[in-house]
């Protein structure tokens, strides 16, 4: 899974060779993310490199070649089959699917463009909703498990007891069930490997709460 950072790099070099065939330079990809310094580009390019996802050309200034993409512009990129099932999809709602969210170290979760999971009509209600791919065993003993798909009304407050997605310093997301106590709040995991963390309640930052969840059984 791609960072933000990483993630916004990758399009923007994609993007620039789309539209010229020449890499950008390490200044436009600093100024085009916001960095202080080029050094941090390195360090993305390394970690895109390792990932798979770019490629540095030997023997040539600023060459790099994109060798895959995020899933979802994968998928934008491919024909789809039309199928028509409208009866059995008129059972079924599509909601967005976001990336993978840990239930042990938090992680950063970034949406897949594109990507839909149809659910049953009874498993949500109204307002806004979206699925999220656990990844972790910090939740164990609250029935979630590794691989599961968490259903999750979207929201920005919830009440203690409650398993919230949390986003942590504006870059990290977590699901954990939320206390609030003396003007902070603790993220609460259900696995006794696993340590509460109790932060400032202006560190966290509610992006909504569980309702329901899927499991696929091989």
């Amino acid at each position: 899974m791609l960072t933000q950072k990483q993630h916004d790099l990758l399009i923007f070099i994609h993007e620039r060779l789309q539209d010229s065939d020449i890499p950008p330079s390490f200044e436009e990809m600093k100024d085009a993310l916001g960095l202080k310094s080029k050094s941090g580009i390195h360090r993305l390019i390394t970690a895109l490199v390792e990932r798979g996802y770019i490629e540095r050309l030997p023997h040539r200034a600023r060459a790099l070649e994109i060798k895959r993409l995020p899933d979802s512009l994968e998928r934008q990129n491919k024909p789809q089959l039309a199928v028509n099932n409208d009866a059995a999809n008129s059972a079924f709602v599509d909601i967005p699917l976001y990336g993978k969210i840990a239930a042990g170290t938090p992680i950063e979760a970034i949406r897949d463009e594109g990507a839909f999971t149809s659910v049953p009509p009874d498993m949500i209600g109204s307002g806004e909703h979206y699925a999220l791919s656990v990844d972790g065993d910090s939740m164990i003993k609250a029935g979630i498990f590794d691989h599961d798909t968490v259903i999750i009304k979207k929201c920005d407050t919830a009440e203690d007891g409650e398993i919230i997605v949390a986003l942590v310093d504006g870059e990290e997301v977590t699901l954990k069930r939320l206390r609030r106590e003396k003007g902070k709040i603790t993220l609460i995991p259900e696995n006794d490997d696993h340590q509460p963390r109790t932060l400032e309640a202006e560190r966290v930052k509610i992006q909504g709460k569980l309702i329901s969840l899927m499991r696929r059984y091989n």
